[in-house]
C-alpha cells in the first residue's frame, strides 16, 4: 500500500515505510536496491533490449495466467497493456537499478514488477502505489520467480542485441573483402617471426581477415541459437513450485508469439536454472573475435609503420594530429583504440568465467555481473568494429611500388628459386647476399644459375603467391 503526501507517496515493505517521488513508476523495493547498489552507475534502463525483454517475459506470464484462470481478466489486460508500453520503450528511464547487484537479479525483477504494476494502475484509472488493486508480487509476478524470469529475460535480451554485432562484423568483413579485391595485384613480402619469409599479395592478407570475420560471424549465430532454450516456469530452483502444471508450456508459447521467435522449454529445469554454460560459450566467442580483430589491428599498425623508417606498405587514413611535440606526426589511433577494446573484452570474459564457476547448488547468484559483462562486450565490440570499418579499413591505400621493391630486394625471395637451385645452393646465395648486401637476383645472374627468362617466370607475382608445377621454361 501507499499513501500520498503532497508530491510524494509513501510505500511500505517488510522493512518499513519509505518515501518516493509521486511521479516515479518504480516502488519501494526498487528504491532500496538503488540505495544498496551504487556500483557501476550503469542502470538496467541503459540497455533498452534488456528492458524490452523483461516486459515481453512479464506479458507472456500474465497471458498464461489468464488462460489458466489464475488472474482477473481486467487486471491481466491492464498488465499486458502496461507491458506493451514498456516494450515500446516509454519507461526505460524508470529502470533505475544498477546492472551489478546482489540478489541474483531480484532487484531488476522487482523494478519491472513495480513499473508494470504502477502503469497498469494508471491504465485502470487508479493512483500509483494502490497495490491492493494491482500488486507487483501477487499479480505481475504471479507464477514466477526471479530465478526463471531473469535468466529468460537475459537470454532474450542477448538474442535481441546480437543483430547489431552481426551487422558490425559483416560490415568490417565487407570492407576487408573490398580491400582484398583492390589489392589483389599488390605483391609484398610475407613475414614470419617478423622476418622476411615469402611473397604474398596484400589482397591475400585482407582476404584472410575477411575469412576470419566470416567464420566468427557464423559461430556467433550458431551459439546464439542455444539461448532459445529457456527455463520459464521453473520458478525458484527448477521444480516449478507455485505454478500450474500447464503454466510453463503456456508461458513459453506466449513468449514465442510476443517476441516472434522460437523458444523451447529446457529438458531439465533444475539444470537450466543454475547452469551458465551458454553464457560462458558466448563470452568466449566474443573474446575470440576480439583477439582476432586485435591481431588484425596489430598487423595494420606494423604495415603502416614509418612512414620513412618503418614498413610503410600501407597508408591508414589520417584521423588527427599525433603529437603535442612532434610536428607532422600522425598515429594509427583507430587500430589502437580497437586494441584497447579487445583487452577489455578479454577481461570481461574472465569475469564471466569466474562468475559462472561461482554458482552454488541450485542457483548462480552471479548472473547480474555475467549479463552485464557480456552486454558490455557486445556493445564495445559493435562500436569498435564499426569504427575500424568506417574510419580505417575503408580508407586504406597501398604503397605499391615500395611493396614491390621490398620483395625483389629481399633475401626472402630466394625461397622462390629454392626448388630449382636446391637448398644448398640457395643457402649459399642467401648467405652471400646477407653478408655483402648484394641482390639475390644479381647473384643468381652472376653465377649463371638461371636465365633471365627463367628468372622472370619464377618471379612473376602470380607464380610466387600460389601453388604451381615446378617446371622451368627454356
Amino acid at each position: 500500500m501507499s499513501k500520498k503526501k503532497s508530491n510524494i507517496r509513501v510505500e511500505s515493505d517488510l522493512l518499513g515505510e519509505r518515501k518516493l517521488p509521486w511521479d516515479v513508476y518504480y516502488g519501494v523495493q526498487t528504491l532500496r536496491a538503488v540505495e544498496n547498489f551504487s556500483i557501476s552507475h550503469i542502470k538496467v534502463g541503459d540497455f533498452p533490449h534488456f528492458v524490452k525483454a523483461l516486459a515481453m517475459v512479464k506479458k507472456a506470464c500474465v497471458k498464461a495466467n489468464l488462460k489458466l484462470g489464475l488472474i482477473d481478466k481486467k487486471i491481466a489486460t491492464a498488465i499486458a497493456s502496461a507491458c506493451d508500453d514498456v516494450i515500446a520503450g516509454h519507461y526505460n528511464d524508470q529502470f533505475v537499478v544498477d546492472m551489478i547487484q546482489g540478489g541474483a537479479g531480484t532487484s531488476t525483477n522487482m523494478n519491472a514488477n513495480e513499473v508494470i504494476a504502477n502503469r497498469a494502475l494508471e491504465i485502470l484509472g487508479h493512483e500509483k502505489g494502490r497495490y491492493d488493486i494491482v500488486n507487483p508480487n501477487n499479480h505481475v509476478n504471479l507464477s514466477q520467480s526471479t530465478n526463471d524470469v531473469y535468466p529468460t529475460a537475459i537470454r532474450l535480451c542477448l538474442i535481441l542485441s546480437a543483430p547489431e554485432l552481426y551487422e558490425a562484423i559483416a560490415g568490417l568483413g565487407y570492407q576487408c573483402k573490398q580491400r582484398a579485391v583492390d589489392f589483389s595485384d599488390v605483391i609484398k613480402m610475407g613475414r614470419t617471426q617478423l622476418q622476411d619469409a615469402v611473397p604474398i599479395t596484400l589482397g591475400q592478407e585482407f582476404e584472410a581477415y575477411y575469412a576470419n570475420l566470416k567464420e566468427d560471424l557464423e559461430k556467433l549465430k550458431e551459439v546464439a541459437g542455444s539461448f532459445r532454450e529457456i527455463n520459464l516456469g521453473a520458478t525458484a530452483i527448477g521444480t516449478g513450485i507455485n505454478t500450474d502444471p500447464e503454466y510453463s508450456s503456456l508461458a513459453i508459447e506466449e513468449l514465442c508469439w510476443i517476441a516472434d521467435m522460437h523458444f523451447i522449454k529446457a529438458s531439465n529445469l533444475i539444470e537450466a536454472t543454475s547452469d551458465m554454460g551458454d553464457f560462458v560459450l558466448l563470452s568466449s566467442l566474443l573474446k575470440r573475435t576480439a583477439i582476432k580483430v586485435s591481431k588484425m589491428c596489430n598487423d595494420l599498425r606494423l604495415m603502416s609503420s614509418g612512414p620513412r623508417a618503418g614498413l610503410n606498405e600501407i597508408n591508414l587514413p589520417a584521423m588527427q594530429p599525433g603529437s603535442s611535440i612532434m610536428p607532422g606526426k600522425v598515429n594509427p589511433v583507430i587500430p589502437e583504440v580497437v586494441n584497447q577494446v579487445a583487452y577489455q573484452v578479454i577481461g570481461n570474459d574472465l569475469t564471466v568465467t569466474m562468475a559462472a564457476e561461482a554458482g552454488q547448488l541450485e542457483l548462480n547468484v552471479m548472473e547480474p555481473v555475467i549479463v552485464f559483462n557480456i552486454l558490455r562486450s557486445m556493445q564495445f565490440l559493435t562500436n569498435a568494429l564499426n569504427t575500424l570499418s568506417a574510419k580505417c579499413v575503408a580508407g586504406i591505400t597501398a604503397n605499391r611500388e615500395h611493396c614491390k621493391n621490398m620483395v625483389y630486394n629481399s633475401i626472402g625471395i630466394v625461397t622462390a628459386v629454392n626448388p630449382y637451385l636446391g637448398y644448398q645452393t640457395s643457402t649459399r646465395i642467401a648467405k652471400e647476399a646477407l653478408d655483402t648486401g648484394a641482390n639475390i637476383i644479381d647473384l643468381i645472374k652472376r653465377d649463371a644459375l638461371l636465365t633471365d627468362k627463367q628468372l622472370a617466370d619464377i618471379l612473376k607475382p602470380e607464380n610466387m603467391t600460389q601453388p604451381r608445377r615446378q617446371t622451368l621454361t627454356t
